[in-house]
């Protein structure tokens, strides 16, 4: 399908890596809407290594260039950053994009840089999640809220993928509130909305047939809240002690979630997905119950949107985005951060009331079944890209 007004656009998505997370999958998919519109588009990404998984491996993809910068990485370094930033502006100036679209912290600080220093008509990121939080030191918090205010003067929009991120960055100066707009970050929700249990998968994840699963789906970082799951999972089976939890993700943090499973004598009631595609998210998340989702860190979580699709009602803390789509007493429960025996507290509710819980399912699937269509942000994003480029 090509763009309602012919115009066909240059378009550089930048992002410092294409691990398997929720920034990489909203870029795929907004990479992929605009392929579909007919417009033409380019990747910018630095190396993706490690156990985080690699979103490209798709041989599924559309065919779309790719642009691998090696200086782009993750971690502070003045000589890769610097190289990085020449690197990109160069080819900014040589490709001439109508847009350079910029994503997650360290991509978006350089990247909206070098597009402007290149003389882009039109600069834009995406705030997927804070640079910056209240667990840092107060150096580093310092130091993100500069990099991030230098930036915000160097492009054009910011687009957040939930309102909470705008207030923190309104309150934190970053930039004035005129230049925000939230987009929510899409996802493929007609495989959640279609998704249905699959016995077969059960059986293989060596989960009992007529158990209640708790789920989460994160990598195992430390970000992502396990440190309070797992207390939590105690709390759980100490009121519904048939309760099984299926974690899917994988990290380095496997070995330690293991030492503290076994210690907590919560072995038998875990079983470990490790890593999937995105594409198959949708089946493991139709297994559960209740998605226990407890990230101190987040901007807009996937995984909660996506749980809500598939008809599952979720438990999460009351932080960033998550207040926007867990609805308390009708998608699900929010507990104060930090707080593993709210959390259980509101994952036990659920577990006792199976009309409670079917309730919950049903609103949370109406709820986000027309908002968080990866077609719909792309659309806004496209809108957004012909107007600021005056076509």
């Amino acid at each position: 399908m090509s763009s309602s007004n012919n115009k066909k656009l240059r378009i550089a998505h930048i992002i410092t890596r294409m691990i398997v997370g929720g920034a990489q999958e909203n870029t795929l998919l907004t990479i992929i809407g605009h392929l579909n519109k007919g417009h033409e588009v380019v990747l910018i990404t630095g190396p993706t290594k490690g156990t985080e998984g690699n979103l490209l491996q798709n041989t599924a993809l559309p065919k779309f260039e790719i642009i691998e910068v090696p200086a782009l990485v993750r971690e502070v370094n003045p000589l890769k950053d610097f190289m990085a930033y020449q690197q990109i502006k160069k080819i900014c100036r040589n490709r001439r994009f109508d847009v350079v679209h910029t994503h997650t912290s360290k991509a978006g600080v350089i990247g909206r840089a070098a597009a402007w220093d290149a003389g882009i008509k039109a600069v834009v990121h995406t705030v997927h999640g804070q640079a910056f939080h209240p667990y840092q030191s107060k150096f580093k918090k310092w130091l993100y809220r500069a990099a991030e205010t230098f930036a915000a003067k160097r492009c054009h929009r910011i687009y957040a993928v939930a309102q909470a991120m705008i207030e923190q960055c309104v309150e934190s100066g970053i930039a004035p509130r005129e230049k925000y707009q939230v987009v929510y970050s899409g996802m493929d929700i007609a495989n959640f909305l279609n998704a249905r249990p699959e016995p077969e998968l059960r059986s293989v994840l060596n989960i009992p047939p007529d158990v209640k699963v708790v789920g989460a789906i994160a990598r195992l970082f430390e970000q992502k809240g396990y440190e309070f799951f797992i207390p939590a999972a105690r709390k759980i089976l100490d009121v519904h002690p048939e309760t099984h939890f299926l974690i899917v993700g994988d990290g380095p943090m496997r070995a330690e979630l293991d030492s503290k499973i076994l210690e907590m004598n919560m072995k038998e009631h875990f079983h470990f997905a490790g890593l999937i595609p995105p594409s198959e998210v949708c089946r493991y998340t139709a297994l559960m119950d209740v998605l226990l989702h407890l990230s101190l860190h987040e901007g807009l979580p996937r995984c909660v949107v996506q749980a809500l699709a598939c008809g599952k009602p979720a438990v999460g803390f009351a932080l960033d985005g998550t207040p926007e789509v867990i609805i308390p007493g009708k998608t699900g429960f929010l507990a104060s951060p930090g707080s593993d025996d709210e959390a259980a507290l509101g994952v036990n509710k659920i577990l006792g009331d199976p009309a409670l819980a079917s309730e919950m399912g049903t609103q949370g699937r109406k709820n986000v079944a027309e908002q968080f269509a990866w077609q719909k942000m792309c659309d806004i994003l496209e809108t957004e890209f012909l107007r600021l480029t005056g076509s």
